[in-house]
């Protein structure tokens, strides 16, 4: 936020926003009506004259159409990593048959984990500790049949229902059914 702050505060903002209305075809006073900013002070903003407010930023970047990050020209990263099936990193538990198939990349630092799971018929995921506060688990059955265990209590899932908790309590997942058992996880941590 602060490189958002310094790019406001330094006029280099006229400049972009000056940059920005041509690529859009607008006049002053185009930009003036879709923004709620007067034509004066965009003006005088393009000169370099003035410094916006963040209120006044926040409403040219919304008649602009843009982020209020890539109007100060600070570029959100976009990122797309693809993660073909043969390359899935998959864990199987020799003893239950359980397996645990990553569905999404894996960035230190970032705090999401898409996982695809698969029960096989009569077995169980095992035990999983409790995870640290702040740690969010989402759920959706894909086929089959679901049993959650979280800290004693039990919930029956089945194809299609989803589960929301917080998983700072123990946790399990049992095939409830005939067939394998599969579902969706997702994990969160806040703060990571």
């Amino acid at each position: 936020m602060s490189e958002l702050v310094e790019s406001v505060s330094s006029g280099r903002l006229g400049v972009r926003v000056k940059e920005l209305r041509r690529e859009r075809g607008f006049t002053l006073d185009e930009l003036a009506g879709r923004a709620g900013v007067s034509r004066a002070m965009i003006s005088k903003l393009e000169r370099g004259e003035k410094n916006p407010t963040l209120v006044v930023a926040a409403r040219l970047a919304e008649g602009l159409g843009v982020s209020l990050s890539r109007l100060a020209g600070v570029e959100e990263r976009r990122e797309v990593v693809v993660v073909p099936r043969e390359r899935r990193m998959v864990l199987r538990d020799p003893e239950t048959g359980f397996e645990r198939q990553s569905l999404s990349p894996t960035f230190a630092g970032r705090g999401v984990e898409f996982l695809r799971n698969v029960v096989p018929e009569g077995s169980t995921s095992g035990d999983f500790p409790a995870h640290r506060k702040g740690v969010e688990e989402h759920i959706v059955v894909e086929k089959g049949e679901l049993r959650a265990t979280l800290g004693g209590e039990e919930y029956v899932l089945r194809e299609g229902d989803a589960l929301y908790f917080e998983a700072d309590v123990p946790h399990r997942f049992d095939n409830a059914g005939r067939g394998e058992c599969a579902y969706y996880l997702v994990i969160s941590s806040a703060g990571t």
